[in-house]
């Protein structure tokens, strides 16, 4: 049965036009009104996500077809959005931008694979009658994508306004729904390409209050919902059947997540393949914990290590904890930020900050970054995670990079990547003992066979443990004898 399913794509002509602002402000905007808003992101983004899932307070969900392939990106859509609630979709970067000149990949591609309509941010710095011949433009690259009207942003005057938004009926023929001014106070501080994540945002609420009534005042709020809501009917029962299929059940095993300011970057489908197949998941500060609490394995996803830098140097206790774990040979999968945490130190700006030391390696950081896009990878080296000769998809953003390492019979790098950059010279996924780490990061509908392993390693380590423990009961059994 098909159902309406209402929904709509953010998109823009090129990134850093404003789309993430009016997204989250939208989404504000809808959940104040008590509109119930599901939000997805398109691409690997986990800025965005964060800000857009806090202003709907509900989970975001990230939507990457070179990630996760079609087939998954449209199951996942299925799983999450409702026909009771309008989807909203920020896109990523131009509409038609992708991994190559045919635009594989695109925010264009997702609008047509969602059956989405679109509408255009449009930055008008600077520019009048040429907005309606970029509007165009797009509009007639590939007249498949439902492109519904526009939102103009970063509008100098109300003459300004005028004039483009005259161009665009005389030419375009669509609709415009919100003329955004230039703002000085704008409620996001930007970083590293992006927003500063919430979780690092001393005023996020307040900043959310000021996107919503940005949103009210610039916004035809009423006429977007009416372009989600004509969106073409969903064919939900075609996909449901696939996306509440039953998983095989495993034993228990308890898998730590490191979570605060430092350690956020995690896909929710990540920590849900984990728990759909039987881990219980436990969050766990390097920040504020003295010390690694009772688990089987141990995941740590990116963020920004560097601006807590000073914060997880002084945990002492805690990094001297995870050493002596990781040398027992707890399993830890580890990201980007993770893997440059357990590194040996964090040099930034001249100033060394002493790290966990599970890997021989020091990092520093970089005014630029050191990797950036999507990434490919082939399992060339044993490991705890991956089979040899797997083909793992993944993407990166890192301005850290190794800046010394010393050579250790025990430690080496076990995917040749295929494209990316990683740890340079073509490898990446450090392996020690039990950790793999790398600047790579997967996304569990792409490469299920992560979620798999993270059970497998924490079982091993899980009975290992037991073992362990049996033999000395039984020895202090003896003793007492």
């Amino acid at each position: 049965m098909h159902q309406s399913y209402p929904r709509l794509i953010i998109a823009a002509l090129r990134g850093g036009a404003g789309k993430t602002v009016i997204s989250v402000a939208l989404a504000a905007a809808l959940q104040k009104r008590k509109i119930a808003v599901t939000p997805f992101k398109k691409g690997p983004d986990y800025i965005d996500s964060a800000w857009l899932a806090l202003a709907s307070q509900k989970v975001c969900y990230n939507l990457d077809t070179f990630l996760m392939g079609p087939d998954e990106v449209v199951r996942s859509f299925t799983a999450h959005a409702s026909a009771n609630a309008l989807s909203l979709i920020e896109g990523n970067r131009g509409l038609y931008d992708g991994v190559n000149a045919a635009g594989d990949y695109s925010t264009a591609e997702l609008a047509k694979l969602l059956l989405a309509p679109v509408i255009l941010v449009i930055d008008c710095d600077k520019i009048t009658r040429t907005a309606a011949a970029l509007i165009l433009g797009c509009c007639h690259l590939d007249p498949a994508v439902d492109i519904r009207g526009v939102i103009l942003s970063r509008v100098g005057s109300r003459r300004h306004a005028e004039v483009i938004k005259q161009s665009i009926k005389d030419y375009c023929h669509l609709p415009v729904f919100g003329t955004v001014p230039r703002m000085n106070d704008l409620p996001f501080t930007e970083r590293h390409l992006g927003l500063i994540p919430p979780q690092e945002h001393c005023g996020r609420q307040e900043a959310l209050n000021r996107a919503a009534a940005i949103a009210e005042e610039y916004l035809d709020i009423e006429g977007l919902i009416r372009v989600a809501e004509s969106a073409t009917p969903w064919p939900a029962d075609k996909y449901l059947h696939i996306v509440n299929k039953d998983r095989t059940s495993q034993e228990p095993v308890t898998i730590g997540v490191l979570k605060d300011n430092a350690f956020q970057f995690y896909y929710p489908e990540n920590l849900d393949a984990l728990a759909a197949r039987g881990a219980k998941i436990v969050e766990i500060s390097a920040l504020a914990a003295k010390a690694l609490p009772e688990i089987d394995a141990l995941y740590i996803g990116g963020g920004f290590p560097e601006t807590q830098a000073a914060g997880l140097a002084a945990n002492e206790s805690f990094r001297s904890s995870l050493h002596k774990e990781a040398e027992k040979g707890l399993p830890i999968y580890a990201e980007c930020g993770g893997f440059m945490y357990l590194g040996e130190s964090l040099t930034i700006g001249g100033k060394c900050y002493p790290m966990v030391g599970a890997l021989p390696v020091h990092f520093g950081m970089e005014t630029r970054p050191q990797g950036h896009g999507y990434v490919e990878l082939e399992v060339d080296k044993e490991n705890q995670f991956f089979p040899v000769g797997a083909k793992v998809k993944g993407h990166e953003f890192h301005y850290g990079r190794i800046i010394s390492a010393k050579k250790k019979e025990d430690t080496y790098t076990a995917f040749h990547i295929l494209r990316g950059t990683g740890m340079g010279r073509e490898r990446d996924g450090m392996v020690r003992k039990n950790i793999l780490a790398g600047f790579t990061h997967l996304h569990a509908l792409g490469t299920p066979m992560w979620a798999e392993a993270m059970i497998g390693a924490g079982s091993r380590y899980h009975r290992e443990k037991q073992r362990n423990k049996a033999v000395i009961g039984l020895k202090s059994a003896k003793e007492r004898r």
